[in-house]
């Protein structure tokens, strides 16, 4: 394999389009999301990126965004305060397998670590996605049990 030229970092105003489009194309790939891409604006985005508890990291081969991550900063007292929590993470396809997935979990980690979070947690994949947990648990991810939700 080729030595690549990944670069980690958050992504800035002039990023948001690309990040919609890799946004859109994870939530027709997962299927139960697809619904959600709806929500997907320019404008949410951008909201989201002026939110100090809230950070989009980018992975970058030529300029290109090939891969990116989200963090929402969230408490409780289970986890004794502060722990982020991973929304998105996805890699372009014809980019899998090349440790961009890694890369984005380690400077998520760093994140963390300067934000004094407990921990990072991310909701389990779906039962038939079992590439997604593998990934996981190989990056020292323990299964905690899936989430559900209620919508308002």
């Amino acid at each position: 394999m080729r030595e690549k030229n990944i670069i980690i970092k958050k992504i800035d105003t002039t990023d948001i389009l690309d990040v919609a489009e890799l946004l859109k194309r994870l939530y027709l790939e997962l299927g139960e999301e697809k619904e959600c891409n709806h929500y997907v604006t320019e404008e949410l985005i951008s909201d989201f990126v002026k939110n100090n508890n809230y950070v989009i990291l980018k992975a970058s081969e030529n300029n290109n965004i090939i891969g990116l991550i989200t963090l929402s900063e969230s408490q409780a007292i289970y986890c004794g305060g502060k722990y982020g929590l991973i929304d998105e993470l996805y890699v372009l396809p014809e980019h899998r397998s090349e440790k961009i997935g890694v890369l984005l979990i380690e400077e998520a980690k760093k994140i963390g670590l300067e934000k004094k979070w407990m921990r990072i947690a991310v909701t389990a994949p779906s039962s038939n996605n079992s590439r997604a947990m593998k990934f996981y648990k190989k990056n020292k991810f323990d299964f905690a049990g899936p989430k559900l939700s209620y919508e308002l």
